[in-house]
């Protein structure tokens, strides 16, 4: 697949008939097409498309025909297995009688053909509109555009995902959502956990999932297309239909500070149906409630300035009732990273989070879930904010600090949440959907 604005293509055709067929596609805004089918019946035809507006067709075939002159399209067609020549004189429309052609070449399926057109999904979105007004002509090569079909699979996906973008959706009634990290292993305690969100998601009602960082270990992905995104994310969660809210962890940064390769997991939104990462750190509103995705690996080395200029106004733009901050690394945790300011035991190790939460999380935030400790936890309240963790989404730490906590447990799960009015009520569930443990406030 080259880029966008200089793709070529070339597909052969090799049919049980002995058709062959190439089509070359030089771009969007200069398309050209040519196939060519040699098949049994001995006809054999070329179509040209220069694209845009002044679109013109050929198809010419081996038996004679003399029965019309298009000066619009230029287009002629004689088919010796339907025995007629047809005429189209449509003209940028080119809706002429072409298209009726159901002839014998126009059922060839190619096995090429299909498989080639697969990867070429940016490619050729920007021709849909050159080819919609050929759409007639074509009628009869149905098999001939098989391919075609799945290179515009990748627009579903991306529109798909706008869904989520609406907001509003849980508007007027109950928001329900889970909330898992530290996940992305493909291992069978991350399967095991998905399906019991999907058990959970199908009993008690899910609107999306928050997805707490560590999307993908070890060190993230190498590209948009890296096989890791279905092993680590796409299959475990399969039974799951809802948009997953993503942010990333430091092992999607290479474990320190790569960016490109968070920057593949947000491009990856345009390839997913389910996956939603519009940027590094982002708001989203979902019915009354704002969710502030945080970007905590950049702010703990010291690259939160964007997000320190950013939060004052995403703060100030929120006006529903309910706003939760969701990040990877915790601003306390009794698991084995331990507090922001002293993670992993070091005196001022992350206290840039901590700082960062301390003048935007504090008391702004109903609620700051997390991961990085591989824990499920909820801390009793710390100044004028709830923090939960749900970081056991595919394996487990100890639990070894003492911060006062209404829960604490060291089992692979996750979150799930419903916000009904002015109640949080938060729910933990195992990784066989048993429940261990339930609690709520009012705001």
């Amino acid at each position: 697949s080259q880029p966008h604005s200089g793709d070529s293509g070339i597909i052969v055709d090799t049919g049980s008939t002995g058709d062959s067929g190439i089509i070359v596609d030089t771009g969007s805004t200069g398309d050209s097409g040519i196939i060519v089918d040699t098949g049994s019946t001995g006809d054999s035809g070329i179509i040209v498309d220069t694209g845009g507006t002044g679109d013109s067709g050929i198809i010419v075939d081996t038996g004679a025909c003399t029965c019309c002159t298009d000066t619009a399209d230029t287009a002629c067609v004689r088919d010796t297995a339907d025995t007629g020549c047809r005429c189209d004189t449509g003209d940028t429309g080119d809706t002429g009688s072409v298209g009726t052609d159901t002839g014998s070449v126009g059922t060839e399926t190619g096995k090429v053909d299909t498989a080639s057109h697969t990867g070429d999904t940016a490619t050729h979105t920007g021709d849909t509109a050159t080819h919609t007004g050929d759409t007639a002509t074509h009628t009869g090569d149905t098999a001939t555009h098989t391919g075609d079909t799945a290179t515009h699979t990748g627009d579903t996906a991306t529109h798909t995902g706008d869904t989520a973008d609406t907001g509003g959706t849980g508007a007027g009634g109950p928001i329900r959502f889970v909330a898992v990290g530290d996940a992305g292993m493909g291992n069978a305690t991350q399967f095991s956990v998905g399906a019991a969100m999907a058990t959970i998601c199908a009993q008690e009602g899910c609107d999306f999932a928050l997805y707490l960082g560590d999307n993908i270990y070890p060190s993230g992905v190498t590209s948009v297309t890296d096989a890791q995104f279905q092993s680590k994310f796409e299959n475990p969660y399969a039974p799951l239909s809802v948009p997953f809210f993503v942010v990333a962890g430091n092992h999607d940064y290479g474990g320190w500070w790569d960016p490109q390769r968070v920057e593949y997991q947000v491009d990856y939104t345009a390839y997913s149906t389910k996956w939603y990462m519009p940027d590094t750190f982002y708001t989203q509103v979902w019915g009354d409630l704002t969710l502030f995705a945080l970007d905590t690996q950049a702010i703990y080395l010291g690259y939160g300035q964007d997000q320190d200029l950013w939060m004052p106004g995403a703060l100030a733009a929120a006006n529903t009732t309910w706003k939760i901050a969701f990040g990877h690394h915790p601003y306390l945790s009794n698991g084995n990273h331990g507090n922001a300011g002293e993670y992993d035991g070091s005196p001022g190790e992350g206290e840039t989070v901590r700082d960062f939460i301390d003048a935007y999380v504090c008391g702004e935030m109903d609620v700051y879930l997390c991961g990085h400790d591989h824990i499920l936890e909820w801390l009793e309240p710390t100044c004028g904010t709830e923090f939960l963790l749900s970081g056991a989404g595919a394996s487990t730490y100890s639990i070894v600090g003492t911060n006062p906590a209404y829960f604490d447990d060291a089992t692979p799960g996750f979150l799930w949440v419903e916000l009904d009015g002015n109640v949080f009520t938060g729910v933990f569930y195992d990784q066989n959907a048993t429940e261990l443990y339930r609690g709520s406030f009012t705001k």
